[in-house]
Order: structure tokens, then sequence, then C-alpha cells
């Protein structure tokens, strides 16, 4: 199934993970100024910086997709979301490990936010299985599935509380689009360009193979940010694509 993104520009689909320090950050930041769109914010630099550093982004010209993965009773994701969409944050992830009901209190909260700052609500995005994690992990922690069938499992619970997409590796972007329809957002981390590192990721891709299978957007850190050159590799990456 062809999505709605298939037409966009390749530098509009690629999220830079700056999983780093602050004065790292921004040096990147400023080096793919003019390249990239949207940046990445995880646990590691938004639990050293707080909100400030989502306002250092935005006024700098790119979207933000800040990566919490919410997880907990939904009354804390809602106020979370609340707070989190509030910093002007365009993109949030829950996980759907914590239920339908979490996920639409998640959907409130950044809906709340919406009305206070105007405009419109940040996107949503439920986490589904980790690209770090293989067969065996989910054996460890219970689950007696294949990670593609416990993400298909969890994408049901995304499109029943009719958040805007899901999380997953790009091995299983098409079964996505298959089970979430064309409109849906369907990020890719672990996304390697070819002779890249894996790293800690174990379901890997291409961007190539990530776009080719169904993937909105895509997430690369590691192979941009530790270049010698992160703007030439980013130039790259685009038009490899």
């Amino acid at each position: 199934m062809l999505s709605v993104f298939e037409d966009m520009p390749a530098r509009e689909r690629i999220i830079v993970a700056l999983d780093c320090g602050r004065d790292e950050a921004i040096s990147l930041a400023e080096k793919l100024s003019g390249r990239a769109q949207w940046v990445k914010i995880g646990m590691t630099l938004y639990y050293a910086c707080g909100p400030s550093i989502i306002a250092a982004f935005k006024q700098r010209g790119f979207k933000v997709f800040l990566d919490l993965k919410l997880h907990d009773i939904p009354f804390q994701v809602e106020g979370a979301a609340h707070s989190a969409a509030l910093t002007g944050a365009d993109m949030l992830t829950m996980h759907t490990l914590g239920g339908q009901a979490m996920l639409e209190a998640g959907k409130r909260g950044v809906g709340k936010a919406a009305q206070e700052r105007g405009g419109s609500p940040a996107l949503t995005l439920g986490i589904t299985v980790l690209t770090s994690m293989n067969q065996q992990s989910l054996e460890q922690i219970g689950i007696d599935k294949q990670p593609a069938e416990e993400v298909a499992t969890l994408a049901q619970v995304a499109k029943s509380a009719q958040i805007s997409g899901v999380v997953a590796s790009a091995q299983e972007a098409r079964m996505l689009r298959d089970i979430l329809g064309p409109q849906a957002y369907v990020v890719t981390p672990g996304v390697r360009p070819v002779g890249a590192n894996a790293d800690d990721q174990s379901r890997i891709a291409t961007p190539q193979e990530a776009f080719g299978n169904g993937a909105s957007h895509i997430v690369i850190g590691r192979p941009i940010t530790r270049a010698s050159d992160p703007a030439a590799a980013f130039d790259e990456i685009v038009a490899s694509i």
C-alpha cells in the first residue's frame, strides 16, 4: 500500500537523532541547518537540559521529535503528554504496551496543549517493539512471539486509540502500512546506510529499504552525528534515496 508521504522530499522525511550533550547537539544542529528539517530529542538530551532544549531547536527552524516513550497510568501520561506538547514539540512517543486507555489519555493531553498554545496538536506515536530487541529479548520478558507478530498486535492497539502512528523497525513497515493505512505515520529507527556499523540495533535496514517498505520517516543518528562531516553525511544519504 502506498502512503501519502511518497512524494515528500527525502530531506523532509529524515529525523536526525541527537543523543548527546547540549553543546554538541547545538553544534550539530548548526551544521545541519538548511539541510535537515527534523531532529530527535531523546531521554539523554531532554533529561540533561529540560524543555529549554526544544525551544533552542525550534528557534533554529527545526521540527522536534520528542522521544520520551511515555509509559504509566493514563492520568500520568495525560499530564506528561500535555506538558511535553506545551514545549512546542511536534511529535511525541508513548509505549503501546501501556494499552489503549493510556494512549487515548496521551492524545487528550496533546489536544489540551494545542488548545492552550494554538496551532495543530503534536503528532502522537506509539512505540511497538524496540529495534534493539529480537525474539530472544521478547522471550526474556514473557512474550512468546516473533517481533513482527508483536508489532502487529501493538499496532492494532495504536489504531484503536486513533493516535497518529507508530514507531517500529523498517522490517515491519510494509505490514504496518497495510494495518494502519496510507495516512499513518510509520517512523522507523535502526536505519543504517550501506556499510554502516549496526551498533546496538538488531532489526536494521537501509534508508532505501525503509522507504520502500512504507516508512513515512526514518530516524538516523550515529551515521550522521559521528561522521567527520555531518552535513556531507546527511547529503549523501539524501542523494542515495
